[in-house]
């Protein structure tokens, strides 16, 4: 069991995070050539995160087996379904950046309900290093040309969304510390499995149609994804397990630089002063993340500071 053991330093939580924002930084390459191949976001999504459940049911069933439903299990999922279709469809059908951007007001959602749901509190430190990812986010994504960072399109609203559900997810990993890191990661896959055909429906799309007249080729690369996917899921969730929920978003933004760097060599696109710039901010807030959490005595009694 990967919550066995608790680790002897924070390193190593952090350094699983930064590994998931590689991966999630690198990931919308794969759905876009899925989606170029005819298979529609909100398809590729449930086939990949199907197949990853799948893949998962034999390795993990030792752990599954004991697996008890409950409130806090079915929030997590409907949480992590919010996030994982909120952001393929945003990215696929909105300006990408500004859907990022959106998604990346994350921390300021998680900041609240880790407060209400965990009891976490930010020193000043933690304080700065939040302001600075989020300086760092608007640095290197705000394009003048294209107005304030206000939704102006039902994609920029899915992308704001899918943030609000990726700061509810990581607070409640947080808060499901009696749920087995394992029994977690299939309640995201289970989410978006339950989800997924709704909003296919409601999007007008055929999921079993798309998934007939795929090719082959399309296949493998979708069970490429899904094997990801159940890899970098396990790994991310070990992170979060053990670091609070401020700390794991300052990392999770990691992910903008791999993006913007990804996109420049997989599509082309030249990353200027100000991508650089903003990148170096957000690395800087990701060293800086142990700062998050407040010391023990300013921690509400009776309830962890997390990490």
């Amino acid at each position: 069991m990967l919550t066995s053991r608790r680790p002897s330093s924070r390193l190593l939580p952090s350094i699983a995070l930064l590994a998931g924002a590689v991966v999630w930084g690198l990931i919308w390459y794969p759905y876009r050539v899925i989606d170029a191949a005819g298979v529609g976001g909100v398809t590729a999504t449930l086939i990949t995160y199907g197949l990853a459940f799948l893949f998962g049911l034999g390795p993990l069933w030792p752990v599954l087996r004991r697996t008890r439903p409950s409130f806090w299990f079915v929030a997590l999922a409907l949480a992590a379904a919010g996030t994982n279709i909120g952001y393929v469809l945003g990215t696929l059908d909105g300006v990408v950046m500004r859907v990022l951007l959106l998604f990346y007001l994350s921390p300021l959602w998680t900041v609240l309900l880790s407060r209400l749901l965990l009891g976490e509190r930010l020193s000043r430190a933690g304080a700065g290093v939040i302001a600075l990812s989020l300086a760092g986010a608007f640095v290197m994504l705000w394009r003048p040309e294209l107005g304030l960072p206000w939704p102006s399109g039902t994609a920029e609203w899915v992308g704001l969304g899918a943030g609000v559900c990726f700061a509810l997810t990581n607070v409640l990993i947080r808060r499901t510390a009696h749920i087995e890191i394992e029994q977690k990661v299939m309640a995201v896959f289970l989410g978006v499995i339950c989800m997924a055909p709704l909003i296919a429906w409601l999007r007008g799309e055929s999921p079993l149609e798309q998934a007939v007249s795929a090719g082959a080729g399309t296949w493998l690369l979708l069970a490429v994804v899904a094997g990801v996917l159940l890899v970098v899921n396990l790994v991310v969730q070990y992170g979060i397990t053990f670091l609070s929920a401020n700390a794991a978003i300052a990392l999770f933004l990691f992910e903008l630089v791999v993006a913007a760097i990804s996109s420049w060599w997989l599509a082309g696109e030249v990353m200027g002063v100000k991508e650089w710039a903003g990148g170096a901010m957000i690395i800087a807030a990701s060293l800086f993340s142990g700062h998050l959490e407040a010391p023990a005595d300013e921690t509400p009694a009776g309830r962890p500071s997390g990490g």
